[in-house]
């Protein structure tokens, strides 16, 4: 009896002393996807500690990718692969051999023999549809993913609200027909080539397209937009065409791309760009539906302005307006309502403008069917340079 009384008391201490080991071994075991989550951050750009964030982590790199990666300098910054050998203790062409799914993929930038983490928005999300070398499997769950991260944007911080990246640029033939100059701004006011998307054409000779990536996850996941297809995409114009189109991009000469704009606003897209590298040389830009844009839906859905308003703001002619409708339906944030009338002659009845919630884009104005909408000039603002830690919207995607 006493021999089995000590067997036992000895197997309980020896389980208690595994239980210990497994909970410490656990306890200390590295998350590699965290580390990498805290660097995918750049300024007020992040990617929030959620259980969805680490699925789509998950999706884009397995577990030796990961460990690598986490010995990566924070997104935006330079890697060497020198760095990584010393770091790592894995030869180069190991490493290389490695992170090698990663750049075909689109998850990871790479410059010679240095690599470069970026944001999973914008930056990864954009170069990985681009690419669209993954299998489809993975890019239907991933598109999933970044479906439910843009209509909670908000909620989760994916990008702090005041940090406007786009900024709508006017149609193409809006000068010769839609402009209107208020006359109480200085006399120094004249609009600006850079304000309108025309000037991107002319003093352009390469044009490419790509898809719309944000339309394009509503096509994989079963929500396609209405008013557009992805085919419908962003334009691209000079050294960042010929880029994209080595990867694939769809080139367009110049009468084609004036028609692509065209017909991207007869649809009711805004045409929104990043001032990036200064206001006269924007050379990307979105065209953006509210109801899959990754800046006007959350906005729409928020009720907030999700990019920067340009200079112009819509006037409507009473004499001229049949209250239509076409312009509050086209409207991208719902600024545009109609008032009905009360009075016998319905002389009250007319379309009014909620100013808080316009960005100047003027979709309604190119639309309507009577011209009976002027884009007036209300402000003499310059677009911001936007660049974030160093790194522009063009080097984020490229």
């Amino acid at each position: 009896m006493s021999t089995n009384r000590t067997f036992m008391n000895n197997l309980i201490r020896y389980d208690k002393f595994l239980l210990k080991l497994i909970i410490k071994n656990h306890m200390t075991q590295v998350d590699y996807y965290e580390i990498v989550r805290q660097k995918l951050q750049l300024g007020p750009i992040i990617a929030p500690k959620h259980k969805k964030i680490f699925e789509l982590m998950k999706i884009f790199w397995n577990e030796e990718e990961i460990k690598i990666l986490s010995q990566f300098n924070k997104a935006g910054r330079i890697t060497s692969l020198k760095e990584l050998t010393e770091k790592t203790g894995i030869s180069k062409q190991e490493i290389k051999r490695i992170l090698k799914r990663s750049i075909i993929n689109g998850t990871l930038s790479k410059f010679g023999t240095k690599y470069k983490l970026i944001p999973l928005i914008p930056g990864i999300f954009e170069k990985y549809y681009i690419a669209r070398k993954d299998s489809e499997e993975n890019q239907k769950k991933a598109a999933e993913i970044y479906r439910f991260l843009i209509k909670q944007a908000p909620d989760l911080e994916k990008i702090n609200e005041r940090t406007k990246i786009f900024r709508p640029l006017l149609p193409y033939e809006a000068k010769e027909k839609l402009i209107k100059i208020d006359k109480s701004l200085n006399a120094q006011s004249e609009v600006l080539p850079y304000e309108f998307v025309r000037d991107m054409i002319d003093k352009n000779e390469s044009f490419a397209v790509i898809p719309c990536q944000c339309r394009l996850i509503g096509e994989y996941t079963g929500e396609p937009c209405e008013v557009a297809s992805a085919e419908m995409g962003c334009f691209v114009t000079g050294a960042g065409a010929e880029m994209l189109i080595k990867q694939g991009a769809k080139r367009l000469n110049k009468e084609e791309a004036i028609d692509f704009i065209k017909e991207t606003e007869k649809a009711g897209l805004v045409h929104n760009t990043v001032f990036d590298t200064g206001k006269e040389t924007s050379i990307f830009v979105c065209n953006c539906c509210s109801c899959h844009c990754g800046a006007l839906y959350p906005a729409k859905l928020y009720h907030y302005r999700g990019v920067n308003q340009s200079n112009f703001a819509p006037e409507f002619d009473i004499e001229l307006c049949t209250k239509c409708e076409i312009c509050m339906n086209k409207c991208p944030n719902e600024a545009i309502y109609h008032i009905l009338p009360n009075k016998p002659d319905s002389s009250d009845e007319k379309m009014k403008l909620r100013e808080e919630f316009c960005i100047g884009c003027g979709i309604c104005a190119v639309n309507c069917p009577n011209n009976a909408i002027k884009m007036v000039k209300v402000r003499n603002e310059f677009p911001e340079k936007v660049v974030i830690e160093g790194q522009s919207f063009e080097d984020l995607i490229t």
